[in-house]
């Protein structure tokens, strides 16, 4: 298996993992207020293990890690306030007006918004194959959601989850743009800035913050099920593209559903296994892409973790000890050649 599937499918179960636990807090604790401590903990536990990591390494002259540069700074600045402020405000004032099973329906937009700026605005290419594994993802999380007929109420908290899901679709675009830098710490400062805000505005609304055990253990899932899992999310945008990395983290809701249904012992009905199929169908479709062609790699010049492959043939200006993968700025020199692959960090050519 393609390693940026395999990051992507580890994402979306650690995603999908963390939310039975996080829906036994929800009784406890604002809304608002379990998006900071969410997010917060996510940033928290993420930095701290970049220091530790920092520290360990601090007599290694060539780390295989990217860190951010000022480049990344305005693209990472736009994900955060998209998908980890606008985002969450949206989707709490729509769930104020929305029924649960409309909200759920609506969610599924995410996917489907991802993908369509990542085609259509951002250029990343796509084949029927491709158009037709999403759809068939769609479709299943559409049916995993339908629990009855919904009812869309009033129609500005339909207009609010939308706008949130445009705000997560915005952020993942935009996070592919820092995917060569370093998984670690772009997934840090996000949950961090985002959770302190989130916080703060929790605060300002006259929200008191939980006991200290709840408030643990909101950190600790919101460290596995948003931290660990957008560092997931964030290697494989750099191997994948945005659209396919959104289209396999569309299985996190079966990964949810499946765990619920074994913690509250209950027996799924029919409509799962329709949609588990569908599910399986999409996934199959994308697994099973073979993307070949005549290509040309134009001038480029970036940072990020490399070896010396057919994509990297370059000098050094600095004494090199043959250590790979390792990293530093390097500028990648016009190429035409035809190989199968993916709209990665390096194929992001139009067709």
């Amino acid at each position: 298996m393609h390693s940026g599937v395999l990051y992507a499918l580890i994402a979306a179960a650690l995603f999908g993992a963390s939310t039975p636990f996080a829906k036994t807090l929800v009784g406890q604790v604002a809304p608002v207020t379990l998006a900071g401590l969410l997010y917060f903990g996510s940033g928290l536990g993420l930095l701290t293990w970049f220091v530790f990591r920092k520290i360990a390494t601090r007599n290694n002259q060539q780390s295989d890690l990217a860190p951010l540069t000022k480049p990344d700074l305005p693209w990472l600045a736009g994900a955060i306030v998209a998908g980890g402020i606008a985002g969450p405000l949206l989707l709490m004032i729509g769930l104020t007006l929305t029924p649960a099973s409309s909200a759920s329906l609506l969610l599924n937009m995410e996917g489907v918004l991802t993908a369509l700026l990542a085609w259509f605005v951002f250029k990343e290419n796509f084949d029927k194959r491709i158009f037709a594994g999403m759809v068939l993802i769609v479709v299943a999380g559409v049916l995993l959601s339908w629990n009855e007929r919904p009812a869309l109420g009033v129609p500005w908290g339909a207009i609010a989850i939308v706008g949130a899901c445009l705000c997560w679709a915005i952020d993942n675009n935009l996070t592919r743009k820092v995917s060569a830098s370093d998984a670690i710490q772009t997934a840090g400062i996000k949950g961090l800035v985002a959770g302190s805000v989130n916080l703060g505005l929790a605060l300002a609304l006259g929200y008191e913050l939980p006991e200290a055990k709840t408030a643990l253990t909101a950190g600790v899932v919101g460290l596995s099920g948003y931290g660990l899992s957008l560092v997931m999310f964030v290697l494989a945008l750099r191997h994948l593209g945005t659209a396919r990395t959104g289209a396999y983290f569309s299985a996190a809701p079966f990964v949810g559903a499946a765990l619920s249904l074994i913690m509250l012992g209950e027996t799924p009905g029919l409509v799962f296994w329709i949609a588990a199929a569908l599910m399986g169908a999409g996934i199959w479709l994308h697994l099973t892409e073979s993307h070949e062609h005549d290509h040309t790699h134009e001038t480029m010049g970036h940072t990020h973790a490399h070896r010396h492959d057919g994509h990297h043939q370059h000098q050094h200006d600095f004494a090199w000890d043959g250590t790979e993968p390792h990293v530093h700025p390097h500028l990648h020199g016009v190429l035409r050649h035809s190989h199968k692959h993916y709209p990665d960090i390096h194929h992001r050519h139009g067709h």
